[in-house]
């Protein structure tokens, strides 16, 4: 089914992708080696981290070069199916 999201994306484009999960355990590393997985050009050093008020997660935003709706559903895929990940948006 299209959403109108779907309808306004247009490949190539810049996509960030939030991430929230608990902060620790090595969470970045965790969703940076995902978001490489998919997207091998994304640099690393651009991940925005954002910890919550109280310090118990940990909120990444990652905005990608996305080039097809296929990369970004198996990319969401993979980190909705992460055990460290709360929230993918």
């Amino acid at each position: 089914m299209s959403t109108p999201r779907d309808s306004q994306l247009t490949f190539p484009c810049e996509f960030p992708v939030k991430v929230m999960g608990r902060h620790g355990d090595d969470f970045a590393q965790h969703i940076l080696a995902i978001v490489l997985r998919h997207a091998p050009d994304f640099a690393s050093e651009t991940m925005e981290m954002r910890a919550s008020r109280g310090g118990r997660y940990l909120a990444l935003t990652c905005t990608i070069q996305a080039t097809s709706r296929q990369q970004l559903d198996d990319l969401y895929r993979e980190l909705s199916a992460h055990p460290l990940v709360k929230l993918a948006l």
